[in-house]
This record gives C-alpha cells, sequence and structure tokens, in this order.
C-alpha cells in the first residue's frame, strides 16, 4: 500500500491538471491529425519525460524544504495563498474557455521526441506545483518523502500526464467539441482540489 497510494494520488492529480486544453495537449493533437498518431504518441512520450524530471525535482525539493523548520510554515502559508488563489481562478475566472492553436507551433517534421521534451521544459509551472501538491499531501498524511512512495508518486503523475495526452491524440474531435463543457466542469473539480489543498494546509500550519 505505500506505493500504491501516492501512485494513485500522482495519476490523479497530474490528470486533472493536464486535461485542460493546454499548449502540449493541442501540439499532440495537432500532430496526430497533420502527421500520424505515432509521430504524436511520440511528441507525447517526450513530453512525459520532461515531466518526470520536473516531478522529481519538485519532490526532492519538496522534502528537503519539509527537513527545515524554519522554512515550512513560511512556505505552507504561501502555499494556502497559492491554492486559495488558484481556487478563486478555476472556480470564477476560467469560466469561458479560450481555444488554443497550435497550428503556429507544428512545423517541420523534427523529431517529435525531442520536440515534446523542448516544449515540456519551457513549461516550469509542474515544478511549483507538484512542490506544494507534495506537501500538501505530506501534511494530510497522504504522502511521505521516502524512496517507495517518492517515485511512485513521479511514475504515477508521468502516467496521469501521458494518458491525457493520448487521450487528445486519439480522440481530439470530440474534445474540440465538448471543449467548453469540458472546460466548465473541470475547472469545478480542479477549483474544490485546490480548495482541499488549502484547507489541510491550513490546518497542519494551525494545529501541526
Amino acid at each position: 500500500m505505500s506505493y500504491i497510494l501516492p501512485l494513485v494520488l500522482g495519476f490523479s492529480i497530474a490528470f486533472l491538471a493536464v486535461i485542460l486544453p493546454g499548449l502540449i495537449n493541442m501540439t499532440a493533437a495537432k500532430i496526430s491529425l497533420q502527421e500520424s498518431k505515432n509521430e504524436a504518441i511520440s511528441f507525447a512520450a517526450g513530453a512525459a519525460t520532461i515531466v518526470f524530471f520536473q516531478t522529481f525535482i519538485a519532490v526532492m525539493f519538496a522534502r528537503f524544504i519539509s527537513n527545515h523548520d524554519e522554512i515550512v510554515a513560511t512556505l505552507q502559508e504561501i502555499g494556502i495563498f497559492i491554492f486559495t488563489g488558484l481556487s478563486v481562478y478555476f472556480f470564477w475566472i476560467a469560466k469561458k474557455p479560450k481555444k488554443l492553436k497550435a497550428d503556429r507551433i507544428v512545423k517541420g517534421k523534427s523529431n517529435r521526441f525531442f520536440f515534446g521534451m523542448l516544449l515540456s521544459m519551457l513549461n516550469l509551472l509542474p515544478i511549483p506545483f507538484y512542490v506544494f501538491a507534495s506537501m500538501g499531501l505530506a501534511a494530510a498524511g497522504y504522502f511521505s518523502f521516502d524512496k517507495i512512495p517518492v517515485y511512485s508518486f513521479v511514475i504515477g503523475v508521468v502516467l496521469g500526464s501521458f494518458s491525457v495526452f493520448y487521450l487528445y491524440i486519439v480522440a481530439f474531435k470530440k474534445i474540440e467539441k465538448k471543449t467548453e463543457f469540458l472546460m466548465q466542469n473541470i475547472n469545478i473539480v480542479i477549483g474544490s482540489v485546490t480548495t482541499f489543498m488549502a484547507v489541510v494546509t491550513l490546518i497542519k500550519l494551525l494545529y501541526g
């Protein structure tokens, strides 16, 4: 069980965080439509590879922080504001869907694996996101920074991210038609998750 729960949590958090139409998702879909499914999968694999390293770095940084009590409280306070801000964003601001265009990005037929790595490296948001996510889960008692849970969580994040990429690759037509419905409903789910994280972090800060 020490590896199953972190795996499931990592998968679930990543799936919800990546499911909204974004640059990597839309690019993978466009490559699938304009070139081939195999090229798109290669692109998604490259992006997921970078996600692995980004998540691992984030969790290692979170473990380092958790071992230094003098900065944990400060970061927990920052985390409360971040998760609260994200909750407000997903509940109120992100109600109008924005269609992302990947046409200008899909150029040439260079190695799609490395192209996926490049685009994923340009996205630095996963690092701070998974720092606070892992710290929040650890504060709630659902995660520990031991070796097995860490690798399980990281693998779960990679699998969750790749699953979304693959979903866009194979079902882009249907997803495109239901983008507004998807975004309006998934925002509620993500907003609920970030609200939960903010509450758990606040409780931990007050009574921990």
